[in-house]
């Protein structure tokens, strides 16, 4: 019966160009659902060669999607993100979110304020900078990771939808959607189109989505207070891994003036709940206190003995003002501090040290490193480390150039030398201008929106002008040292800028080569087979085209879903007699939105991990989620957006 129908619906004609883009566009999706290893931008860009070599699409079209503007802006987002990070910025950030929740359903309720901050920060980067906020408040908190950091990924890609620039599928539709009005340019021109359709294929306006990204975010706020923590898991083996079997170092600190735990009591500062750290001691000139009672003060100057893990170490760097008090004179300045990292070196037997006091080795004449913390088997030690007598076997946490480790990795000094992971240390006192600029570069961007719906538009109001803002703004925090050069070339996610411009090229394709007009065709023919009264029709095939686009996002990744979707949608209103304006939507939202897989969405990725989640966890607390936005979002959809007529908002 299905078959039958298919075959009454089908048009007629579809060129060879059309019919090969359309088996490779399938053959790339097949192979990204059956092969989850293979490398997603070799697939897109094989896939470009095939289709352009074939000439379904000129290689000046297939190549534009490099150039593209949305493409470029992303890039820039990803680097200005950096700068946030790499300042401290969003440690900041992720210290107020989850401030001084104690419990589960409280951190929960914190975390909800991550949507509104993810309309504006695009919400992959976000993720990697929030999640080790949220993995610290469950170590400090004995709180399994898995109830949080599915939230986290949903609460975020919520609030992506919100604007144009709070997740990077927006904008990919975006450049799509330049794409095809240069071929719905040419058909208004032919007289196939009206003048209308053509206005109302235009970019998505930075508030435009908001109509309904915001009542989307709001339903599913609540269904992740009061619903998903009924149905997340509770792995609790996970709570293993903050155990204190890992070694244990000795460090000791220095409290400058100016630093932000003066005049706090021990708990109001947060030292007490460190996971795997604990207090020891605090040296105030000659007075010494131990042990450490919670309502102890904090004063410039003080020295406080720690007993800890190196990670925990690591995140007390971070705090501006307290530095290692082993040897202060090595790189205490700010600007200094960025070029150092943290590595671990184990003493040998031959080391020139042994014997002598870690005040006494003079270690930063001899390698030009510093000796943070100490750590001795499984004995904790109790003196001050100055006073530590260095033996073979020890373990010495160090500050070091980023050339230590392979300069002395073969030294006869040392058994084995490695580096810290994440250790780098935070430019603090440049976070005010890395804050001040990324605002300037949002209200710019804001501006642009602004000033494309005015008669008169300035040059630097250009919707155009945006990936200019964003490098200029990236170029920006560069000079004002928030990040250097290669920490925003590090930031930038080349996989997904190139499968971007690849899946650009081979949504191209579908149009050039008439491919996604003979698929809309197919579409809308086979709705209006269907028993379905003429008033309902137009809302069929808008949840028609939501459906496909949501259940692709699940199976596949969202930049390719919404460039290959975006001809399409225009094609099915444009044979329909419909507006193309909420089929666009349509696919913006849907391919934005992913909660039931893990690929479907990349945050989903990289929670799975650190979350202990089975694929199977995924469907169960997001599958109703799901269900539930494509629901509202439809409606919301036919409602702000008339199917039979722009109504222009945003």
């Amino acid at each position: 019966m299905f078959l039958s129908l298919l075959a009454a619906a089908a048009p007629a004609s579809l060129t060879f160009e059309g019919g090969l883009s359309i088996a490779v566009v399938a053959t790339v999706f097949a192979t990204l659902m059956l092969r989850r290893s293979s490398p997603v931008e070799l697939l897109f860009l094989s896939g470009l060669a095939v289709v352009t070599l074939a000439g379904a699409i000129p290689a000046k079209d297939a190549l534009a999607g490099f150039a593209s503007g949305p493409v470029l802006l992303i890039g820039a987002l990803f680097a200005a993100a950096a700068g946030l990070q790499t300042t401290g910025a969003v440690d900041w950030i992720g210290g107020l979110l989850l401030g001084q929740a104690k419990t589960e359903r409280q951190a929960l309720r914190r975390l909800a304020l991550a949507t509104p901050i993810s309309a504006f920060l695009i919400n992959t980067p976000l993720v990697a900078m929030l999640a080790p906020v949220v993995i610290d408040w469950c170590r400090k908190n004995s709180v399994s990771p898995s109830r949080l950091m599915m939230p986290l990924s949903h609460l975020v890609i919520l609030g992506g939808v919100c604007t144009v620039i709070g997740t990077s599928t927006t904008l990919v539709c975006n450049a799509q959607i330049a794409e095809v009005r240069d071929d719905v340019q040419q058909q208004y021109e032919a007289g196939e189109v009206t003048e209308q359709f053509l206005a109302d294929v235009g970019d998505i306006r930075f508030f435009e989505i908001t109509w309904v990204g915001v009542p989307i975010a709001l339903a599913g706020v609540a269904y992740i207070l009061f619903l998903a923590p009924r149905r997340l898991p509770n792995r609790t083996d996970l709570l293993e891994d903050f155990g204190d079997r890992r070694r244990e170092y000795l460090v000791e600190m220095l409290v400058q003036p100016g630093c932000g735990l003066v005049g706090k009591t021990v708990e109001q500062a947060g030292l007490r709940q460190l996971p795997g750290l604990f207090l020891i001691e605090i040296s105030r000139g000659e007075e010494v206190i131990t042990p450490i009672a919670p309502g102890d003060l904090i004063y410039a100057h003080d020295r406080m003995v720690f007993t800890g893990v190196v990670g925990t170490i690591a995140d007390l760097e971070r705090i501006p003002g307290l530095v290692p008090a082993a040897d202060i004179t090595y790189e205490s300045r700010p600007a200094e501090r960025t070029r150092r990292h943290l590595a671990e070196a184990v003493l040998s037997r031959t080391s020139p040290i042994n014997g002598r006091t870690v005040r006494e080795a003079n270690f930063r004449q001899l390698y030009n490193a510093a000796i943070v913390a100490v750590h001795r088997g499984g004995e904790r030690l109790g003196t001050k480390i100055g006073d530590i007598r260095l033996q073979p076997g020890d373990t010495l946490l160090l500050q070091t150039r980023s050339g230590f480790v392979e300069a002395h990795r073969n030294s006869r000094d040392f058994y084995l030398v490695s580096q810290v992971g994440g250790s780098s240390a935070r430019r603090h006192d440049r976070a005010p201008a890395a804050i001040l600029l990324f605002v300037l570069l949002l209200a710019w961007l804001v501006a642009t929106s602004v000033g494309a719906a005015g008669s008169t538009t300035a040059a630097w109001l250009s919707p155009n002008i945006r990936p200019i803002a964003g490098i200029a703004v990236v170029m920006a925090m560069i000079g004002a040292r928030c990040l250097t050069l290669g920490q925003a070339r590090a930031a930038i996610d080349l996989q997904v800028l190139i499968t971007v411009a690849a899946a650009i090229g081979l949504g191209g394709a579908l149009s050039h080569s008439g491919a996604a007009q003979w698929v809309a065709n197919l579409v809308v023919n086979t709705v209006q087979l269907t028993p379905v009264p003429a008033n309902v029709l137009p809302w069929v095939l808008l949840a028609a085209v939501y459906l496909l686009s949501m259940g692709m996002t699940e199976a596949i990744t969202n930049a390719a879903v919404a460039t290959i979707m975006i001809p399409i949608s225009v094609g099915i209103a444009q044979q329909a007699g419909l507006s193309p304006r909420p089929f666009l939507m349509a696919v913006a939202i849907a391919a934005s939105l992913s909660f039931a897989t893990p690929v479907g969405y990349q945050t989903n990725l990289m929670v799975m991990g650190p979350g202990g989640y089975h694929p199977k966890d995924y469907l169960r607390v997001g599958g109703p989620l799901q269900l539930m936005i494509a629901l509202i979002g439809i409606i919301t959809i036919g409602l702000v957006w008339p199917l039979e007529g722009f109504d222009a908002r945003g």
